[in-house]
This record gives structure tokens, sequence and C-alpha cells, in this order.
């Protein structure tokens, strides 16, 4: 039986055993101690964030992305687990770091989500922790230094325990979730490499900064251009026969004709974000810029758009693209246009495996007596890493960081007390989903 196959049993009696009607547990005397030495080590968990907070580690300063990983593979080290920094210089990223724990027990194989980088380069002013009473401001202090402070904190509480050994956890932490690295499957293919062999995933950015939700779903994120070719002419021959209508009379149709073909779709979003046209434009799809020149006595040649595409699936997805294929193929007279899309995210689909994980995470909670677990709407969430392990893993949650907000902004804080909160719930879920809570 493979690795992949051996766990399939238990996560069958974890689907079933997870249903809403579940009544409340008494936490069993490992999952206590479990907890008692989350709470024991709160105060290092700061402190781990504080220095974490403090190295600017904005995607594009690899030496700083480099230098948390190594903060990070200190701290993976002192609770015995194996760790590996994978150089990113094929996809021009720094890298992304592996840590990995082989379990002796039966039960399946862990993936943990979380990122290395921020979206504060060098050049910003926001560089450091600064700690009011429970509260902390800092760069990527809650997105998401705080959901990685989760993943090291609540490993060490289970090795405390006595019980990590018992677990096989791969930790992956990308060098690059703000600022993907290109080519994309090259970037992300450390990630996908890791869901193809465990049967659980587990991801720790802060969702909607909310530690009463979870992610059961997120919306893919990809990329489309559309350009437009028109026939150039005096705009007084506008709309004859060898002229036409026009490199912006097509454009404004073809955005139309996605609004009136798609705009009804459940949870799918096309955002054409950036547009020019004239007689001659330019566009940098790097710097999302261009130029535009024409006159209002010309007909237009040329346009261009971009935007993006946001599907909750991906057959969603799929639909979105062939219909927009086919309003872009159907052109005004003496008009031409073309679409192509990049790659992306892919969506979280929100599957029962996913419910029933959050149900597994809400009882948790409530037998910690923090309260019931609920989702987030996949409106309220944005594309993310664990969207890559969508249909390779049995099962998949996000948002299991801490909590906080105005996170990509200077303004970006922490709730501090909901680290200690997070690490006993991601602890004692990973110990209940080893399966071996019943002979504590």
């Amino acid at each position: 039986m493979s690795n992949k196959t051996r766990p399939l049993v238990l996560l069958l009696v974890l689907l079933t055993s997870a249903a809403p009607d579940v009544g409340a547990q008494q936490l069993t005397a490992t999952e206590t101690e479990i907890a008692r030495r989350a709470e024991a080590n709160a105060d290092e968990a700061i402190d781990l964030l504080e220095s974490a907070v403090n190295i600017n580690s904005g995607s594009m300063n690899f030496a700083g992305v480099r230098a948390v990983a190594a903060l990070y593979e200190e701290a993976f080290r002192a609770i015995g687990m194996q760790s590996e920094w994978l150089d990113g210089t094929h996809f021009n990223r720094a890298g992304h770091l592996v840590a990995r724990n082989r379990g002796s027990g039966a039960g399946p194989h862990l993936l943990l989500i979380g990122h290395l980088d921020t979206v504060f380069e060098p050049s910003s002013p926001f560089q450091s922790f600064e700690r009011d009473g429970d509260r902390a401001a800092g760069p990527g202090v809650v997105d998401m230094k705080g959901g990685n402070t989760v993943i090291i904190h609540a490993l060490r509480a289970l090795r405390e325990a006595g019980v990590l050994d018992q677990l096989t956890v791969t930790v992956v932490m990308t060098g690059d979730e703000e600022r993907s690295g290109r080519p994309l499957d090259a970037a992300r293919a450390a990630l996908v490499e890791a869901a193809e062999v465990a049967d659980i995933a587990l991801a720790f950015e802060n969702g909607d900064s909310n530690p009463g939700t979870a992610v059961v779903a997120r919306r893919g994120s990809t990329g489309w251009t559309v350009k437009v070719t028109g026939t150039p002419s005096h705009s007084s021959q506008l709309f004859q026969p060898d002229v036409g209508a026009g490199a912006i009379y097509e454009t404004a149709r073809i955005l139309t004709g996605f609004y009136e073909a798609l705009a009804g779709e459940p949870n799918l979003t096309f955002n054409p974000g950036v547009i020019v046209g004239g007689t001659d434009v330019t566009h940098d799809a790097f710097t999302a810029s261009g130029t535009a020149f024409g006159k209002n006595n010309v007909v237009a040649g040329h346009a261009t758009v971009t935007g993006d595409l946001r599907a909750i699936t991906l057959p969603q997805l799929e639909m979105a693209r062939e219909r927009m294929r086919f309003v872009t193929e159907h052109n005004l007279p003496e008009t031409s246009a073309t679409i192509e899309f990049s790659e992306g995210y892919p969506p979280l689909a929100p599957t029962e495996g996913n419910y029933r994980l959050l149900a597994l995470f809400s009882q948790v909670s409530e037998d910690l007596g923090f309260g019931e677990v609920t989702p987030v709407n996949p409106r309220d969430a944005g594309a993310a890493d664990v969207s890559f392990t969508a249909g390779l893993v049995e099962m998949a949650i996000d948002g299991l960081g801490p909590g906080g907000g105005n996170d990509h902004t200077a303004d970006e804080w922490i709730d501090l007390p909901t680290l200690e909160t997070q690490t006993k719930r991601a602890a004692i879920l990973m110990w209940r989903l080893a399966g071996s809570e019943a002979g504590s």
C-alpha cells in the first residue's frame, strides 16, 4: 500500500465523525498537555514573531527572505525537524523553505503551508515590530509571519507533549507568495510535489483576520489580455465599409459582451484593470502601464485591455474563458481581436472534504472553549498558495492564522492573544487528525 493510500480508511472515519451534529468532547489528557505547552510558550511565540517581523522580507529582497527562512530553520531544528532550503534562481525569486517530520504513526500525511515574504520591500517606511499591550504592528505581522509562528509553535507544543514523533508532517513556506516567480509551474513545483504525497492541507494565512472563521474555498486568480486592431482613417469615414468601427468601438463591444455573458455567474469576477487605445499604443505588462497617442479626428487603430479573472472552480474558469473567447472572436466590421489568458492561481473549490475538515476544526475550538468556527465567504478570500493543493489532497482549509487587520498596508496589526488561541487549535487539530487521541 502506498503512502498516499495508507491513511484513506482513517480519512473516511474522520469524514464521518466530523458531521455537524457531533456533540462536545472532553479534552483528553494528551490534548490538555498540548494546550498547556502552547500556553506556556506564548511569550516565546511573540518573541519569534518580533524577530521575524524585524527582518525585511519583501518578495524581491532575496537576502531578507533567506534570513527569515534561516530564523525558522533554527526553530524547526530545535523541535527535531529536518529542514531544506530550495533555491529559487530558476523562477527569479529567493526560494522556499521545506521542513519535515516523518512520524511513526499510521495517520494521514499533513501538509502545513506558510510564506516567508511580505509586500513591504526595503524602500517601504514600514519596517519594524511595535507593540502596544495586546496589539502589535509591523510589516507582515499578520500576513503572514503571525501564521508562520502558529505553525512552528503548534509543532513545538506537540513535540513538548511527547507526540510529534507520531505525526507525519511537511511544512512548505514559499518565498514568493506575495509576488510569485515565473514560470509559475516552477515557482510552485515544491508545493505541488508536497501536496501529491500529502492527504490533508492546513494553511495558515490570516483569512479574513477573524479567528472565528476559516477558509474552505478560494477563488483562483488568472490574467487576460485583449488586443484589438482597427483600420486607421479620418474620423469622417467612420462606419464606411472600408473603415468599419475602429479599435476603440470594438474594445467597448468586447467588454460589454463579457459583462452580458458572465456578470450573473455566482462567485465569478472579470475585471478590466488597464486599457489603452488610439492610433499608437504601448503596454508594459510588468509595470501594468502603457501609453496611447491619437486624435479626435482619427479612427483608432489599436487598443489593449488587461484584467484578471477569478472563479470558484476549474469548470467555472473554463466556462468563463470559452465565453470570453467567443465574444472576442465575433468582431465589428474591419476590426479584429485576440484574447490570451495567463497562468495564475487555481481555485480551491468548496468540497465536502473541506467542509468536514472545518467541522473537525470547529469541534476542537469548541472543546477548547473558543466557540464555533464558520466558513469565510469565498468572495472575501483572495488567491493563496493552498489553492495549489486542490484535487491533490482529500481535505484542505486555510485561514488558520491569527487575528488582526489592515494587511498589505502600513497599518497592518495583529491581536497578539490570538497567536496562542490559534496555536492551541492547530496543534490539537493535528493530533486528532493523526487518529491517536483515543488512546490518550
